[in-house]
């Protein structure tokens, strides 16, 4: 096209100047001395962080592309051995959220997700302020499990559906009575579905699979602290979900309160939602199947450890139990518990892997048995993002192995010192909220992170009472519609203006900022048993 023509040359000059300006940077750092303290591989290993944060942020780039230089720079800057940082791309946490996804593909093969969606929006009602409740519910407790973009694009068309029938209607209405008065759709269109993008990205905090981010702050923790008690999948939704649960209802609050409670046309929205279920027929065998498959995941990930709060053991774990499965597969009792070869990661590939092997009641033209997954549509796994994975745990783990956490620690303490933990963890929150507006959450997490983990130890604090909090607020980011793809995604509707994502946005995320601060103390730090 002949537009395309012209614009590119103007493009590509961009990003090579902004290439440029990066790599720029990077060897400044690498011809700079080397700071008191600080090895020299530290200082090489902060170009190189200069330089993925710059292609992260800037995205030139592919993320997956900037994701595998650690591969090629640090054997060649004498960072690591290239062994040693090819070990960091596979790990259990890689596997935990390959698993997880392919379950998630498996509930929309079936279309179990539109169904669980359709039936929260009508359970909770069709008037404007329930309206939107559903929809925060359904979105919310979707991207728990799914990615939060496959939750928006489920919850989207539901809703432009909603919004098209009350168009037509009151437009029919308003021809008739001789006069063209404000559609209550206009009014209702950018609650509901800012509520769709907010709530896919608040829904997904609040599980270690809802978003990259999570996982890849639990894998990084664990590259920098080994020996320290792990976060499962139970104890970071127990710590979780409750701080989700608020922030979602501060944002139904923020959203709803200029809405009226009913309307007139509530019981055309009624009969919308009552069509498109019928639409979907009966429970199919496979959909049954694949929810039974879900369950049994779900109830897997959060009975595997036992329950703790502080003290207080609410439920025993079924990996704790060692003695008779030993002696069954003829293995010493002594060798340990079952909870000492198995994580979340065996549950998750367990379960993905039967889904190739149960049927789904289903046959192909041939007449054969179809099973619940297949790999044509496993193949759709965002293998960009396990790159991404990858190329953050490679830089997490070189700032232990050259110490470079430790001396950004002590360079950093000093600043902190005098400040409550409270006020360190509300200032690192608002700098992450913001910060993520315009950067990667994998991206940010993947680069600050092992700064954090350095100060925690500087200034003697749990490293889970600082990362934890960070970490949510990345995924808290309202304002901007590239901040998150679920914002751009809703803002392609054409239904919203930046003027009207801002003004929601910036108090949505400084309201993130207590939530999160007095949520460590009341909930991640009981959960976690942090003395």
């Amino acid at each position: 096209m002949p537009a395309s023509s012209e614009e590119s040359p103007n493009h590509g000059s961009t990003t090579r100047w902004i290439v440029a300006g990066i790599i720029a940077a990077s060897l400044s750092v690498v011809l700079m001395p080397t700071p008191e303290g600080m090895q020299p591989e530290g200082k090489r290993l902060i170009a190189v962080t200069i330089l993925m944060a710059g292609l992260w942020v800037t995205q030139v780039i592919p993320l997956a592309a900037t994701s595998l230089l650690p591969l090629v720079l640090f054997p060649l800057l004498g960072i690591q051995l290239a062994e040693v940082v090819s070990n960091a791309y596979i790990n259990d946490k890689v596997f935990l959220y390959l698993g997880g996804f392919i379950i998630a593909l498996g509930i929309e093969r079936w279309n179990l997700h539109r169904r669980i969606a359709l039936n929260i929006v009508r359970i909770v009602g069709v008037s404007p302020r329930r309206l939107v409740l559903g929809f925060l519910l359904a979105t919310g407790g979707l991207s728990m499990w799914i990615s939060n973009t496959a939750a928006t694009l489920l919850m989207l068309p539901i809703a432009l559906a909603l919004l098209k029938t009350l168009d037509d209607e009151q437009t029919c209405d308003a021809d008739a009575a001789g006069g063209r008065p404000e559609l209550l759709s206009a009014k209702l269109a950018v609650p509901l579905l800012l509520a769709i993008a907010y709530s896919a990205s608040i829904g997904g905090l609040t599980t270690i699979i809802g978003t990259p981010t999570n996982n890849q702050a639990v894998g990084i923790y664990r590259e920098q602290f080994p020996d320290a008690p792990e976060i499962s999948v139970a104890q970071w939704m127990l710590a979780c979900i409750p701080m989700g649960a608020i922030y979602l209802f501060v944002t139904w609050f923020v959203l709803t309160r200029k809405l009226p409670g009913r309307t007139e046309h509530d019981q055309s929205l009624r009969l919308e939602l009552k069509q498109r279920l019928l639409n979907l027929g009966q429970p199919t065998t496979a959909e049954i199947r694949m929810l039974v498959m879900f369950v049994a995941t779900a109830l897997l990930w959060v009975f595997r450890k036992p329950l703790v709060i502080g003290t207080m053991t609410l439920l025993p774990g079924w990996s704790e139990i060692s003695e008779w499965w030993f002696t069954l597969l003829g293995m010493s009792p002594e060798v340990g518990k079952l909870s000492g070869f198995v994580n979340d990661s065996t549950i998750s590939m367990l379960m993905a892997v039967l889904l190739f092997c149960i049927p789904s009641g289903t046959r192909d033209a041939d007449g054969k048995s179809v099973a619940l997954m297949n790999w044509p549509t496993a193949s759709k796994l965002p293998w960009d993002i396990m790159l991404l994975f990858g190329g953050g745990f490679a830089l997490a783990g070189a700032f232990g192995s050259t110490h470079l956490s430790e001396w950004l620690g002590n360079e950093l303490q000093e600043p902190l010192r005098n400040l409550p933990v409270w006020a360190v963890i509300a200032i690192v929150c608002l700098l992450m909220t913001f910060l993520t507006e315009f950067t990667s959450n994998v991206a940010t997490v993947s680069t600050l992170l092992p700064t954090l983990c350095a100060i925690c130890i500087a200034l003697k604090i749990d490293p889970r009472m600082l990362i934890v909090p960070a970490t949510l607020a990345t995924s808290c980011a309202f304002m901007l519609p590239i901040a998150t793809p679920p914002n751009a995604i809703v803002f392609g509707s054409g239904r919203i203006q930046v003027r009207d994502m801002l003004r929601y946005g910036i108090i949505l995320n400084l309201i993130g900022v207590p939530i999160f601060t007095i949520g460590t103390y009341l909930f991640i730090k009981p959960v976690l048993g942090i003395p």
